[in-house]
């Protein structure tokens, strides 16, 4: 099983921690990854894309001119595809983007995306993370006591709004509760911190 440092809220070593092996200590499956990369951001994506056909472009009731005797071709409305102005033929209208992959799939994904962390030396796993009342100051404190510089996911046993809070306005910085842990964001972050009662709750649900 791999062992990682645990550190306290100050960021000196208290110790260490046995993290489970089905599930920081596997071999990352790249492929998986990012089938699970693609999905996620498929379902960001809003769909609210559309244009007008031509029963919905205002005007053209009138037919342009007679039918035959002009020595021009027919036309039935200036609303047509073919005029200036008229609708859109086959333009896009607004649609899911969003699917799923299959469950053994996406749990082999996110325990990808944490064997990678702990393979690249990434994952930072504390005693506790509380704060009584948020403060941004106290959270930039905790970071820098870390050594974190870059971008970081902050990983809590349950959801913690001071910490939320705290850590709204660190650019680079996101909060997220162990039940909503997801592959976009382990990847999207230069290093993941996670609490002692997360990594419990993590290992509960995919062990």
């Amino acid at each position: 099983m791999p062992k990682v440092a645990l550190y306290s809220q100050t960021g000196s070593t208290v110790g260490e921690i046995e993290l489970n092996d089905s599930v920081f200590g596997i071999e990352p499956n790249q492929h998986v990854l990012f089938d699970a990369v693609v999905m996620q951001r498929a379902s960001l994506r809003q769909g609210t894309h559309k244009t007008k056909i031509r029963s919905e472009v205002a005007g053209g009731g009138r037919k342009p001119w007679r039918q035959k005797g002009t020595g021009r071709a027919r036309q039935g409305s200036i609303r047509s595809p073919q005029w200036r102005g008229g609708g859109t033929v086959f333009g896009p209208t607004p649609r899911s983007y969003s699917y799923k992959l299959p469950k053994k799939v996406r749990r082999l994904a996110i325990k990808s995306a944490l064997s990678t962390k702990v393979i690249e030396n990434n994952i930072l796993v504390l005693e506790n993370l509380e704060l009584n009342t948020p403060k941004t100051k106290e959270m930039v404190s905790i970071l820098t006591g870390l050594n974190i510089e870059r971008k970081a996911l902050i990983v809590t046993a349950d959801t913690n709004e001071a910490v939320a809070l705290s850590a709204r306005n660190i650019q680079g910085v996101t909060v997220v509760a162990a039940d909503g842990i997801n592959v976009l964001d382990v990847l999207n972050h230069d290093k993941l911190v996670i609490t002692k009662g997360a990594v419990e709750k993590v290992e509960e649900v995919l062990a």
